[in-house]
Parts: C-alpha cells; structure tokens; sequence
C-alpha cells in the first residue's frame, strides 16, 4: 500500500548543532502493524544489528533479512561529511530510538543530524521516496531576499552537480560570500543506492519546497527518505576526510 503524502512542517526560532542523540524526526506507517512477538518482528531486530555492526565502516549499507513475507528490508547511511566513530554512534543511536518510537510497525524511518535509517516489508533499494518528508526553517529572513535567492540557487547547482557525481557518495557542499560578513553554507546529500538520475530527481523535489516553505529565510533543511538539502547562514558541515569517508556502495543480503 503506498504512503499518503505528507509533510511535517517544523519552525525553530534557532537551529542549533544537533547531536547524534537527538532525533529530528520519525516516521512510523501505522498501515504496516505487526504483532511483538512475530518473527517479522524479530527479523527487523537482526537487520538493525546487522545495520549497526556494518554501516559504520564504510558511511552506508542496504541489506534484507528473513524470507517470503517475513522479510524486511533495510538502509542505512551517515551523512558522507561525518568521521566514521560519529556515524558508529549515530547508527547506534538511531537503530534504539527507532525500535522504541515505531514498535510495532515494518515501515519506519528515522533521521538525525548525522545520519538516516529505514527498514520496511518491501524493498525500496534504488527507488526515489519523497512520500513523507520534514522541513525546518529558521523564522528570520535575509534583509536581501532578491541577492539572497540568486546566491542560494547558484551555491544548490553547484552542489547538486558534485552530489550526482557517482564518486562523491551522493554529497555535494559548498559555501559562498554573501558580504565581507556573511557566508552562506549549503550541503546535498542522497543516498547511496540512488542512480545520478534518482539523486538529481530527489534532490529537485526536496529544492522545489524551497520557494513556499524557506522563501527568505536565513535557513532551511529539508529531509525526505531518499535525500537532503539543507543551507545555512553558519557553517554546519565538516571537511572531507578520506580516512572517514568512502564512496563505495555496499550491498548485503541474508
């Protein structure tokens, strides 16, 4: 059954640094309830472990586990800026608060600052999901909205070019001087199963809710299963490391 569309719409009067701990949403499909003691159940339970043991290495990690109608699907993936022991403790994090938020559905999603997880009943490997999302904004706006859009839509072509780019992961980020005082920073970030044509496509709708929900304002992200964008008036975002960061897809099954 397909998930009706659906847009969580936060405001912040401040967006801070978020820790790994805190999460900035959840999606739990009330369509997809399940019974605690099921082995559907206990399926998702040996994928987030298998998801938690793995991920970490390399920033990203689809896998399944189970059979027939039992079988659950998985991704997880850090944002392809963090070091690999943030990622290990933000997967850790997510896969605990997800089985507590969400107990009793096959189809949940988590996000955080620093990383995403979802598992579900079908597989979704490689397909474009923009079917729920959730999108903050800072409540103050530019004084120069005119010079403030050109900036912004230039710096998210930029960015949107190295995302698509096969060996960057699905990130592109980048910065651009507003003023002598004012640097605006803006990160894309798909995940890692998406085609550069799938990225491009997500990443268009996720700018799209720029112009009637960020319009003006000094910052803005916005979060859908299958990718993020966000921009800011601070810097939020971490230089690559090559230790820390891998772009090489991982596939697993049971």
């Amino acid at each position: 059954m397909e998930l009706t569309c659906k847009v969580l719409l936060l405001l912040a009067l401040c967006i801070c640094h978020a820790e790994s701990a805190d999460p900035l949403g959840e999606f739990c499909n009330t369509n997809t309830n399940i019974g605690k003691g099921s082995q559907i159940s206990a399926n998702i339970d040996r994928l987030l472990a298998e998801l938690v043991s793995k991920t970490p290495s390399n920033g990203f990690l689809a896998t399944s586990f189970g059979k027939g109608r039992d079988q659950v699907f998985g991704l997880a993936q850090c944002r392809g800026d963090v070091s690999s022991s943030d990622c290990s403790s933000c997967i850790q994090d997510a896969a605990n608060v997800i089985r507590q938020r969400c107990p009793n559905q096959a189809d949940s999603r988590i996000w955080y600052d620093y990383c995403f997880l979802r598992y579900s009943n079908k597989s979704f490997v490689g397909e474009v999901d923009t079917s729920f999302g959730i999108l903050y904004g800072n409540v103050a706006n530019v004084t120069d909205p005119e010079k403030f859009k050109k900036e912004l839509g230039a710096l998210v072509d930029e960015i949107r070019a190295q995302a698509v780019e096969p060996r960057n992961g699905g990130l592109g980020k980048g910065e651009t001087k507003l003023s002598e005082l004012v640097t605006l920073y803006a990160l894309v970030q798909c995940t890692r199963d998406l085609s550069p044509v799938n990225c491009a496509q997500c990443v268009a709708i996720a700018v799209g809710n720029f112009e009637n929900f960020c319009d003006n304002r000094k910052g803005c992200r916005v979060l859908y299963s299958s990718c993020y964008v966000r921009y800011e008036l601070y810097p939020f975002f971490f230089p690559l490391d090559s230790k820390n960061t891998k772009n090489t897809l991982t596939m697993a099954a049971d």
